[in-house]
């Protein structure tokens, strides 16, 4: 809104409550509210030099950390964390502290356009013509699909009730930051062994023993700060109670350094490693070993893995003792061909140590979870190459750059008609579309976030923008509701919505009548809230003990895990970074932060162990060819020597690699899923993790940038 306001009219607008839809609403009083104003057109209640602050939620991942950001003069300047938010707790990662630069980037798209495929030609549009365009592509229903990325929830459930009144197919929601933890994996696990219709919540600030299967609880893992604090928690227990644990994964990670041992395990053998585990338990304590876990053998777990037997034996009675005990199934145990029936072998390890709905165990979480797997993305992209797909919406997802390239993808994108990208940046999909039509940044947006992976009680993080959007963009929700409006008919009459605010505002109202939070007794004492507070949540813990019965009589078989040959193919093992999904590499403060295990900046690079290393003739700062060993697709990356990995496994972080995304983004190192195979597990998730490849020297080099000094890390340089 631009227009002016007197001092006068302001003070009658608070005495008679909202006179528009669209407000922000700061941590001051519940009865506060403040027109929206653009700060080139300063209202005259807003004082130079002090500053204001509002309660939002952080869109850098789909965790729903609470932040609160301060502004001064209409603009937003720091990002710091809700204290009261039950997820975070008043901290903020890496990632969240960006989300200032996602807003005054200068490479955002400014307004809508229309694109010449596969070039950077643009010619800009008018809303108007935007929202006709989007309303004659929603007249076919039966040939218009829906890619959607994991937040914000209110798009999706929005979109989910246009596709549902609208006959047209299920939205596909799609993430590489799921993927990469294998989400759809472990919560078939779930389903099937514990019952639960959502991903559990570990409580491992409260055990003294912790197993990770390649859970990287200090990165990115479910959510990353949630489990940052539940790893303070146990570690700030008095000398001697401070907790054990042992990481299991080929590459040593950030979470894996700060455990007390790191096991190097045979990528694709942590389900059967497991299973010994569980056998081995059952035996120290005195008791039949279920049949999950009876007919696995010790001594082909022990070559399959790599883990000798005594290691095995001793891990297995740290496992079964007395203290509490929990296992965590991470995304390189569960991203396997064998990935759903490893997970229930590690989830299997929590109910044979009874810590189910206990303290330092595991319980199950609020709402349910709604992330597609990779099977259905490969259904969507068989569908664009029948030519059954006319019109793609794409949002909050860059396909092209996060998906395989051998699942062909970026050819199926030609047999579509019509491309409708709704991202805020030029990134490598939006290249490939035929318009764009911007949203808000993150701090200019309205919006919830169901909170499913790190709270310990029923939470919805509200979003509210906290400045007036500084380009011609518009919220994506605000568009497709417009379009419907204009398309009339059967549609327009079944979403009743006026615009975004409306549909949230109907939407959050059921959560007026629920007990165990703040009060409101309307809907306008309630908004005002639901924004000043950040959100909703129960004010004390749900995480009650109760009695689960689980069968573990069920048996599970493992195939052979992917085999590789060192000096010929290598296990690729992709972890990730703060760059999170790609998204976050356009942020120079993210590219300028060290990568904690190599301090490696604005640049990926390639992983290799100094004796495999040695074997190849290859050296630091060296280029290789990373190829494929199922496809055509390679690579080129950086060789960084890293002594914590097995010499038959090969490491790149995922991030970089961009052909797009703006200046800070392009050009700087390599993506890796060009060379991941496309295969899926038997849950329908990606299994990245049996992607192996083939090195090459390419004979070129580059010093990469990075801060630690290399005299006295490898000695002789």
């Amino acid at each position: 809104m631009t227009e002016k306001i007197s001092r006068r009219d302001f003070l009658k607008i608070s005495g008679i409550g909202l006179t528009s839809a669209t407000v922000i609403t700061g941590c001051g009083p519940s009865s506060r509210y403040v027109t929206r104003q653009a700060y080139a057109n300063m209202p005259e209640y807003n004082q130079t030099g002090v500053s204001t602050y509002y309660a939002t939620t952080c869109k850098e991942c789909p965790a729903g950390c609470g932040l609160i950001v301060r502004t001064q003069e209409g603009r937003a300047i720091k990002v710091e964390g809700n204290p009261e938010h039950p997820v975070n707790k008043g901290k903020v990662c890496s990632r969240g502290l960006t989300t200032v630069q996602g807003v005054y980037n200068p490479d955002r798209i400014t307004g809508p356009q229309k694109r010449t495929r596969g070039s950077r030609t643009t010619t800009a549009m008018e809303w108007q013509g935007a929202i006709n365009t989007v309303a004659e592509e929603l007249k076919n229903p039966q040939k218009t699909a829906f890619l959607l990325g994991l937040q914000s929830d209110h798009l999706y459930d929005l979109v989910r009730e246009i596709t549902e009144k609208g006959g047209f197919g299920k939205p596909v929601r799609y993430g590489t930051l799921g993927t990469l933890e294998g989400r759809s994996t472990l919560l078939r696990a779930t389903q099937e062994l514990y019952g639960f219709d959502q991903i559990p919540f570990f409580d491992m600030g409260n055990a003294d023993v912790v197993f990770s299967f390649g859970a990287h609880f200090l990165e990115t893992w479910l959510s990353p700060l949630a489990y940052s604090r539940g790893f303070r928690q146990l570690r700030k227990q008095p000398f001697g109670k401070r907790g054990y644990i042992v990481s299991f994964e080929a590459r040593q990670s950030l979470s894996s350094a700060n455990a007390d041992e790191w096991i190097p395990i045979k990528p694709g053998s942590e389900g059967q490693v497991a299973l010994a585990i569980g056998k081995i338990a059952a035996t120290k304590a005195g008791v039949p070993a279920p049949a999950i876990f009876a007919e696995v053998n010790l001594n082909e777990v022990s070559q399959i893995s790599g883990i000798s037997m005594e290691k095995l034996l001793q891990l297995g009675e740290l496992f079964g003792s007395d203290n509490k005990a929990i296992a965590l199934p991470g995304g390189s145990a569960l991203t396997t061909r064998n990935g759903l029936d490893a997970a229930k072998a590690i989830l299997a390890l929590n109910v044979l140590v009874e810590n189910m709905s206990q303290p330092g165990g595991v319980f199950p979480t609020f709402g349910e979870n709604h992330t597609s797997d990779f099977a259905a993305v490969k259904a969507l992209i068989a569908k664009m190459n029948a030519g059954e797909v006319d019109t793609l919406f794409i949002h909050g997802t860059n396909p092209v750059f996060e998906l395989p390239a051998s699942a062909g993808f970026q050819a199926a994108l030609k047999k579509v008609k019509t491309v409708i990208s709704f991202s805020t940046f030029e990134d490598e999909t939006a290249i490939e579309s035929d318009y764009v039509f911007p949203d808000h940044a993150a701090l200019e947006s309205f919006g919830y976030q169901r909170v499913l992976l790190g709270s310990d009680r029923e939470t919805y993080s509200s979003i509210q923008p906290v400045v007036a959007p500084i380009h011609d963009t518009r919220a994506t929700a605000d568009v497709l509701l417009a379009a419907i409006l204009a398309t009339g008919g059967n549609l327009a009459s079944d979403i009743q919505y006026t615009d975004e605010v409306d549909y949230l505002q109907k939407t959050i109202t059921p959560l007026i009548e629920k007990a165990g939070s703040y009060s409101a007794g309307e809907l306008p004492t309630f908004w005002s809230k639901w924004l000043q507070f950040g959100g909703w949540w129960k004010t004390t813990s749900e995480l009650n003990s109760s009695e689960i019965e689980i069968n573990l009589n069920q048996k599970l078989s493992f195939s052979a895990p992917q085999s590789a040959k060192v000096g010929e193919t290598f296990h690729l093992v992709t972890f990730p970074t703060q760059m999170g999904d790609g998204s976050g590499a356009n942020r120079p403060w993210l590219q300028e932060t060290p990568d904690p295990m190599t301090t490696v900046t604005w640049n990926s690079w390639i992983e290799i162990h100094p004796k495999t290393a040695e074997l190849l003739g290859i050296h630091d700062d060296d280029i290789v060819e990373v190829k494929s060993s199922t496809s055509d697709f390679s690579v080129e990356a950086i060789v960084y020597l890293y002594p914590a990995i097995r010499p038959d496994t090969v490491a790149i972080p995922f991030g970089q690699g961009h052909t797009a995304l703006g200046r800070f983004a392009e050009g700087r190192g390599c993506n890796p899923a060009i060379v991941w195979s496309a295969s899926v597990n038997q849950a329908g998730d990606l299994a990245l993790s049996d992607t192996t490849v083939t090195i090459k020297p390419t004979g070129k080099r580059r010093p990469l940038a990075r801060q630690e000094s290399k005299e006295g890390v490898y000695g002789e340089h």
